[in-house]
């Protein structure tokens, strides 16, 4: 069963965090409009790896000290289990995802919330809310 997506929770995706560290598409003024707006800011233990496997030399204190201002969510073993589901149906239907992205996507849905992303094809995934992105 599917939850009602609230609005003051916003899960972002590695593709949202690097832009954000890398000043790019305006994310940083983004997300400062999202937190002033009343959003609470997330992202999934997955995506925080992600973030860590790509970073360039010298990222390592601008990346802690901008994740330190998001809350960070585990992978729960309901998590685990609906990211799991997710592949397999998807899987079953012809369409190839990485378990990564239906963990990310299974975060979204756990906790009622819009996933942030400029990887919208691989979230096109039944029960994700994406939030509009500028």
């Amino acid at each position: 069963m599917t939850q009602a997506v609230s609005k003051s929770l916003l899960l972002l995706d590695t593709t949202v965090l690097i832009d954000a560290l890398r000043n790019r598409n305006q994310r940083r003024a983004w997300l400062e409009q999202q937190v002033l707006s009343g959003k609470v800011l997330a992202t999934s233990a997955i995506s925080i790896a992600e973030v860590y496997g790509g970073l360039r030399p010298g990222e390592e204190s601008a990346t802690r000290r901008v994740l330190a201002n998001l809350e960070w969510w585990p992978v729960t073993p309901a998590i685990a289990e609906r990211g799991g589901l997710i592949k397999a149906t998807l899987s079953r239907g012809g369409r190839t995802h990485s378990i990564t992205d239906t963990i990310v996507a299974a975060t979204a849905i756990e906790h009622g919330c819009a996933l942030a992303t400029d990887n919208r094809k691989h979230f096109q995934i039944p029960g994700v809310t994406l939030a509009p992105l500028p």
